[in-house]
């Protein structure tokens, strides 16, 4: 036995994963269940940092980003989502294309580089309202990168428009669009879904849209959304599932995917994105929802099941800013940006939409954390201009 593995944990069972990991092999799925069955919440911790280390040296990201929730008028009536509203329900709201291009060209104003923009799957505007949202946003402030629209908004606006998931990602690529968030992954099993979020598209049309967006050259993201009525073997199987489709884009790049990103004619996932699930306000309110120790178990078993994505981010709206933190030393390279409005989701006793973190505080936070602070555009390349 490796004597730099043996002394990363305590818990006898890890010491064969953590050989694996020392010597870079990938993790099965029992492996993945053994680190969510050990008590060794330390030891796991360790290992998450070998690969963290392993793949970005002693540096951590952030950026300057602005999200945009165009409406919160959904078709769906998911469970665990206490965003989406009907259209004659109090406080529902749609915002008109001149109003997000506005407030895009604003944030710019206010030194953002990126407008992250979702919304719920409105069942009446048509497939016109994004592209002159797109357009709009990039006449308005050109130099802004625009993220926008999860999978299953894709998924809508091909019904919409009765047009393929190819064609709408090129149309939405010519207005305007630079890559794609990760949502509306939740968790890939027929079980959770049925229970959930029955109605919403399964998994195969999640991949599918992943899957064509890489082959275009679009940059994506992936989420896991964990907590809820899941299983650590969900869990465990979600994650493989996003390995295996990374390990597919990365063959399809030129070599393998250590290409520029400037132009590339195929593209992959940017990074992993574990969400911890806020139960309050939603149909699921009843359940507890994660502990501390599952968040920062979790964020360490993506960067370790999940090698070949490059990033894992400690969304601080989700894990909060806090945990997030302690998160940068349990695998996590990103703790995401200034993000200024957020919709989706608040944590309990938080009634405001209005969520930011200056980035003096994101730069202390990676600091203090024992890391480098390093400001990055949407597709990681670092700005130069990063301040003090």
């Amino acid at each position: 036995m490796n004597a730099d593995s043996v002394s990363l944990v305590t818990d006898m069972d890890l010491r064969p994963v953590a050989r694996k990991i020392v010597d870079g092999q990938e993790l099965t799925r029992d492996d993945g269940l053994a680190l969510y069955s050990s008590r060794d919440i330390h030891g796991i911790g360790r290992l998450a940092e070998v690969v963290r280390r392993r793949l970005h040296g002693n540096k951590a990201f952030y950026n300057r980003n602005r999200h945009i929730n165009y409406t919160n008028i959904c078709a769906l009536s998911c469970k665990f989502c206490s965003f989406y509203r009907k259209r004659d329900e109090e406080g529902a709201y749609e915002m008109t294309a001149d109003e997000v291009v506005e407030t895009a060209r604003k944030a710019a104003e206010a030194g953002a580089r990126e407008v992250h923009i979702v919304g719920g799957l409105h069942p009446w505007l048509k497939f016109s309202y994004y592209l002159e949202m797109l357009r709009g946003i990039r006449a308005a402030c050109p130099q802004v990168h625009i993220k926008a629209f999860t999978a299953i908004e894709i998924i809508h606006f091909s019904r919409i428009a009765r047009m393929s998931i190819s064609d709408v990602l090129i149309a939405l690529r010519e207005a305007g669009l630079g890559s794609l968030p990760g949502g509306g992954a939740e968790i890939f099993d027929d079980r959770v879904h049925d229970e959930v979020f029955r109605g919403k598209v399964a998994a195969d049309k999640w991949f599918e849209v992943h899957r064509t967006s890489h082959s275009l050259g679009i940059y994506s993201n992936a989420t896991m959304l964990y907590g809820h009525v899941e299983t650590p073997q969900e869990r465990v199987g979600h994650l493989i599932k996003l390995r295996e489709l990374q390990a597919e884009s990365l063959a399809n790049m030129k070599d393998g995917g250590a290409e520029a990103k400037n132009n590339p004619s195929k593209a992959c996932f940017n990074c992993v994105v574990p969400l911890s699930f806020i139960p309050q306000h939603s149909e699921l309110g009843h359940l507890a929802g994660p502990t501390g120790l599952t968040d920062l178990k979790t964020l360490a078993i993506a960067r370790l099941m999940v090698q070949n994505i490059a990033h894992i981010k400690a969304f601080w709206v989700m894990q909060g800013v806090y945990l997030s933190q302690v998160g940068l030393s349990f695998g996590c390279d990103d703790i995401d940006g200034t993000v200024v409005w957020y919709d989706i989701t608040k944590r309990p006793g938080d009634k405001s939409t209005h969520q930011e973190v200056h980035v003096r505080d994101l730069r202390r936070l990676i600091r203090e954390a024992g890391l480098e602070p390093v400001e990055r555009d949407t597709l990681y390349r670092p700005v130069v201009d990063s301040g003090a």
